[in-house]
């Protein structure tokens, strides 16, 4: 082993070269991890597409597509925090490829329900809530281990820039999913005897099979192991991730008893139940108001999340921006749920329920990015690891909710749209907690670059071979 290799005296004060290294990582790092997560959400939220021909071919009930959508999230709430841990233990390159090579064969596999169904002597019900529950455990982990990654890499002053460009991909897929979907079923249905959603749940898992290779191949699993840094940057990047992990909690103990961290399931938990209820009755809202073709309902979801993606870009550019985190997420909470609320009211009204459902994806999307800086404020090492699988563990519960809101409200009422008006409700309420963050929470709006002491302390682990 040689030397320690020294930074300039000059680097510390050198704003430009720390720019220029984060850019670097961002450049090299997030475009594989939005291709990830776009992938992801096609598979996760096509079901909602699918339900618009497949519960009339499979002779499923509201209630069955509403229950075997909800399955997915109890798969995924039991098996999330083991898979931040293994992630942790074994690194982000391998775990999150097996994460996405899985879930991309279980996803594929829903198209064959009724086959894999008579295969084992069960009914079609029970083998969608068995696939639903299995692509929960496939994809546990996914989310909350690149936010850990993501962790690795960057302190909490420069995260809400970043986390907009990985969850940008949310609303994209969205965009993008809502108009590919509607036309691989349309365009395939009935090609060699199998209906357009079937087509359409295969075609769609073909990216995430691509992506496991991508990262397997292209993806590094924390700073040491980054051979396209030079020792420099290295040490710049350790040591300002280690400046700011003084009274962070790094226990596993100390994550289960922290009132903070319980703070944040709860406000994820009730802005996450305002989400998926959109996200996964949008095409049917949309559907209610008179809309029949697969193509149109395709082209009509693409406008709200559309608008979502410059209005989450905007809103976490100022945050970072200003440094603010609290009124930042808590207005958008507010907005998205008078826009949810107003939706159904105008349900009638084709142009008026699009423009406010427009307004709620606007406001639940622009909250997300600032939301996931904040884990990163209270939790470092093993204890960021199993803190952020807890949050978004129990958070992602709101997935049952969400959906099954609107599915019991159709059933107790005979209309649909009512469930919207509690998933607003929902959405009020987590601003409300959201204004109850300490401002400790809230991150640094600038930091300091390190110090020549600081980055020789985060050289020490850099020998040069």
């Amino acid at each position: 082993m040689h030397a320690q290799i020294e930074p300039p005296a000059s680097l510390s004060r050198d704003k430009g070269f720390e720019d220029r290294t984060y850019r670097k990582v961002i450049l090299r790092i997030l475009p594989i991890l939005l291709l990830c997560y776009m992938a992801a959400y096609l598979d996760r939220v096509n079901i909602g597409f699918a339900k618009l021909d497949m519960l009339s071919d499979l002779q499923f009930s509201n209630t069955v597509y509403a229950l075997g959508a909800s399955m997915f999230f109890w798969g995924y709430f039991l098996f999330e925090v083991p898979s931040n841990l293994l992630l942790h233990r074994y690194g982000a390159r391998f775990w999150i490829a097996r994460i996405m090579l899985t879930w991309a064969v279980i996803s594929m596999a829903v198209a064959f329900t009724v086959p894999l169904a008579n295969l084992f002597h069960v009914e079609s019900s029970t083998m969608f809530y068995t696939l639903r529950f299995l692509l929960g455990i496939c994809e546990a982990g996914f989310f909350p281990g690149v936010i850990l990654y993501l962790n690795f890499w960057f302190p909490t002053h420069r995260q809400s820039q970043v986390m907009s460009g990985f969850l940008i991909a949310m609303p994209i897929s969205l965009t993008l999913g809502g108009v590919l979907s509607g036309w691989l079923m349309t365009r395939f249905d009935g090609w060699h005897g199998m209906a357009g959603w079937q087509w359409m749940l295969l075609i769609e898992g073909i990216p995430s099979v691509i992506m496991t290779v991508v990262v397997f191949t292209c993806l590094c699993d924390n700073i040491d192991k980054a051979a396209w840094l030079t020792s420099e940057e290295k040490k710049l990047l350790k040591a300002n991730l280690q400046q700011e992990s003084h009274g962070k909690a790094t226990r596993l103990s100390e994550v289960f008893f922290n009132k903070r961290v319980w703070l944040l399931v709860l406000i994820l938990l009730t802005f996450n139940t305002g989400f998926y209820g959109l996200a996964f009755w949008m095409p049917s809202i949309i559907k209610s108001t008179g809309v029949t073709s697969s193509l149109e309902i395709g082209l009509l979801t693409a406008i709200p999340y559309g608008v979502a993606v410059v209005a989450m870009f905007l809103n976490a550019r100022h945050s970072n921006r200003t440094g603010e985190r609290r009124l930042h997420a808590a207005i958008p909470a507010f907005i998205g749920g008078c826009g949810l609320i107003l939706s159904a009211y105008f349900a009638d009204n084709l142009v008026l329920s699009i423009l406010f459902l427009t307004v709620a994806a606007s406001g639940i999307l622009s909250l997300m990015p600032i939301f996931w800086t904040l884990p990163g404020t209270v939790l470092s090492g093993v204890a960021a690891a199993a803190g952020i699988g807890m949050i978004n563990a129990i958070g992602n519960l709101s997935g049952f909710t969400g959906s099954m809101i609107t599915a019991v409200a159709e059933n107790m009422t005979g209309n649909i749209n009512n469930g919207t008006y509690v998933l607003g409700f929902c959405l009020f309420a987590s601003g409300l907690l959201i204004l109850t963050i300490p401002a400790v929470m809230q991150g640094r709006a600038a930091r300091t670059p390190a110090t020549s002491a600081e980055l020789e302390a985060a050289g020490a682990s850099i020998a040069v071979r």
